[in-house]
């Protein structure tokens, strides 16, 4: 996206925010393609039989952030960061109601509805949830760096916006969260 359709988006994010439905209606074409990025990019990774397509992931998280109204959005990347965190959310909820159902236990509720869009390779996502939570509690700005770059599919510049760190530091944590990570997944 050009840096002029960037400012366009923080304008009209901020618009919106001030309650202008107008604004919400040109933001959302304008968004509407890197939330699919998004999609895409959380789902990557899920076997190919899972049902859980990027459009419905995509009107999931538009659904819950319209609900949201009373955000201040900062720019164009502190939005992205949180619909990415909305997925995210998404998808692990998926995930344990499929696997409290393959157990045959009933820790979640899902509705019929939802109940198509369960991810089929749930562990993976379950325990890369768990792995962040666990390195949040000791390093959150690591965490939601990571969220930011994996799920967000944000740049490492975009993050480093988001987090209000600079660019140089965003790369240093980013290199010791992955490390950290991996050791942690493959224990």
């Amino acid at each position: 996206m050009q840096a002029d359709a960037r400012g366009e988006v923080t304008r009209l994010l901020k618009a919106w925010c001030r309650g202008d439905e107008r604004a919400l209606e040109r933001l959302a074409p304008m968004l509407e393609d890197e939330l699919r990025r998004l999609a895409n990019r959380c789902l990557r990774g899920e076997s190919a039989g899972h049902t859980l397509q990027p459009t419905a992931l995509v009107n999931e998280a538009y659904l819950r952030l319209l609900d949201w109204n009373a955000v201040e959005w900062q720019n164009r990347a502190h939005f992205l960061a949180v619909a990415a965190k909305m997925m995210r959310r998404i998808l692990v909820t998926y995930a344990v109601a499929r696997r409290s159902k393959k157990r045959g236990g009933s820790a979640l509720f899902v509705s019929l509805a939802e109940a198509e869009f369960v991810p089929v390779r749930t562990q993976d996502l379950i325990a890369l949830d768990e792995a962040l939570v666990a390195l949040a509690k000791f390093d959150e700005r690591k965490s939601r760096l990571v969220e930011l770059r994996y799920f967000g599919g944000l740049t490492s510049e975009e993050a480093a916006e988001v987090l209000g760190i600079s660019s140089r530091t965003a790369n240093r944590e980013w290199e010791m969260a992955r490390l950290w990570l991996f050791r942690v997944l493959a224990s």
